[in-house]
């Protein structure tokens, strides 16, 4: 039997309800171990987030536009969490040798210049991540970089392909993808982990 359970909140973060997750995890750890039960989060409560891996969850995936906090900030403007906080929930998911895959927002010219891949470098030998899962933004490209303040950067971007090759070469245990994988793929990726 395979199955994946994915808790998310369209309409919300689904931290907030917390207990809730917890107990229903609780409830399907009880009757199988099978399977793979995902969050996918913006990771902005660590606390909640360990009760959730005690609690038996397998895989988070945490959105993320930047792995620069200047340029998180200026696009999520987080008000009751702070950037430290969600890099405070993917060490947990580390600590729990979980899954871990980013929602990382592409946006060619920002994501693939090298100060921005230079921090994101960091997150991924740091904690290990496991997935890269590669969106477009789908937004208007001026509001987006009026927001971020991006005419300052240099035009120093290596290309969105340049960028994906060199993740790959350089991290052998992360892969590139845009839906939570099944099991096997995880179990495949966290033995990677635990061997690098």
């Amino acid at each position: 039997m395979r199955f994946q359970i994915r808790l998310s909140g369209c309409k919300g973060e689904p931290l907030l309800v917390g207990d809730l997750l917890e107990e229903a995890i609780k409830i399907i750890r009880q009757r199988t171990a099978k399977g793979i039960i995902n969050l996918n989060t913006n990771a902005s409560l660590p606390d909640v987030t360990e009760k959730l891996f005690r609690a038996g969850l397998d895989s988070i995936r945490v959105s993320m536009n930047s792995a620069q906090k200047i340029f998180y900030d200026r696009y999520y403007q987080p008000q009751v969490y702070s950037f430290d906080d969600v890099l405070s929930s993917i060490e947990i998911a580390r600590k729990f040798n979980r899954f871990i895959s980013l929602n990382y927002f592409v946006f060619p010219g920002f994501t693939d210049h090298p100060d921005e891949i230079s921090a994101l470098r960091k997150i991924i030998d740091k904690y290990k991540i496991n997935l890269i899962q590669a969106r477009n933004l789908n937004m208007d490209p001026d509001w987006y970089t009026e927001t971020l303040q991006l005419k300052t950067l240099s035009p120093d971007f290596i290309g969105v392909k340049r960028w994906i090759a060199d993740l790959s070469r350089d991290f052998p245990f992360l892969r590139f993808g845009y839906f939570n994988p099944p099991e096997e793929i995880v179990s495949q990726s966290l033995k990677l982990i635990s061997n690098s």
